[in-house]
């Protein structure tokens, strides 16, 4: 539908809905914990630290086609059998997503996360030098690796409930 703007006269155009929207984004649950500090820092460096570090995504319905994205990430870092520092954190976002349902999956569980992503890493970088340890950088999260597992995983317990109700 075309519509004349008063100030110009010039026609314009109804412009197509974006795909994907973000509403607002937001830390919803932050925990730094540093049990053994100061102790750690001194361990730390005679040893190697091990760091175990967890994604996951989760997706909830908020109003129609908008969505509360949650990038929920858990680091651990050890040395030997000191814990250096447990950090958790969940990071989401409001989204409206403006495609057919087919192509909700991936949207919410692939590109959502992908836009969360480099607020969350910021975070945890932060907080962890602010806790005194160096800075953690995580790396790239590969979101469709994720997305595909979880759809093989959501596929092996459907046959499996199909093959308990035979």
């Amino acid at each position: 539908m075309a519509e004349q703007t008063p100030e110009t006269g010039n026609e314009t155009t109804e412009q197509p809905l974006q795909p994907i929207v973000i509403n607002a984004q937001y830390t919803k649950d932050l925990s730094f914990e540093a049990p053994t500090a100061p102790g750690i820092f001194g361990i730390m460096q005679q040893n190697q630290p091990d760091i175990a570090i967890n994604v996951n995504v989760g997706v909830n319905p908020f109003e129609d086609n908008v969505f509360e994205v949650i990038l929920e990430t858990s680091v651990r870092c050890t040395v030997g059998d000191d814990v250096g520092f447990v950090l958790e954190l969940e990071y989401a976002g409001l989204f409206t997503v403006n495609v057919d349902e087919e192509n909700q999956g991936p949207m919410l569980l692939i590109e959502c996360p992908r836009l969360l992503f480099p607020f969350a890493r910021n975070i945890i970088s932060e907080v962890t030098r602010d806790g005194g340890f160096p800075p953690l950088m995580l790396g790239p999260v590969d979101f469709v690796a994720m997305y595909k597992q979880r759809l093989e995983e959501y596929q092996q317990q459907e046959e499996s409930a199909e093959t308990e109700n035979a």
